[in-house]
């Protein structure tokens, strides 16, 4: 596969795997504040159905930047950088899923306001990360 196009699908990807990190929270904190049995079953529907939705598009995401890096021999300190924010991303991703599992379980003890902080990550990494590739500081 080419270059451009390994490098577009990535970005779709990522795109994607974002609009998943961005809006699941955001369904966590509708959760937290759910007091009708019948709006947490559809919410707790949605948000299972979207991190089954996600999971592929990280891995998508995750395995076309490898071969980005392996393939393509791309370099330099900013890449260290951006792997360790993507690392730091499947562990939120990994850490959604026990949230979700503790809503499922009704054990969940936190927050909605714990949940909109916990979405604005998401965020500040993907403004890292575009930092880091487009700019190249090191």
């Amino acid at each position: 596969m080419s270059y451009l196009y390994l490098k577009a699908f990535h970005i779709f990807f990522v795109v994607s795997w974002f609009a998943g990190l961005f809006y699941l929270p955001r369904l966590f904190v509708n959760l937290a504040m759910a007091r009708q049995p019948a709006e947490y079953d559809r919410l707790l529907l949605m948000a299972r159905k979207l991190f089954r939705f996600m999971t592929p598009l990280g891995v998508l995401a995750i395995g076309t930047g490898l071969l980005l890096w392996l393939d393509f021999g791309i370099s330099g300190g900013w890449l260290h950088a951006k792997m360790a924010l993507v690392a730091l991303l499947a562990a939120y991703h990994g850490y959604c899923a026990k949230l979700g599992r503790d809503f499922v379980t009704h054990s969940n003890r936190k927050s909605h306001v714990w949940f909109r902080v916990f979405n604005e990550l998401p965020v500040l990494i993907l403004l890292a990360v575009v930092i880091l590739v487009v700019v190249k500081p090191f």
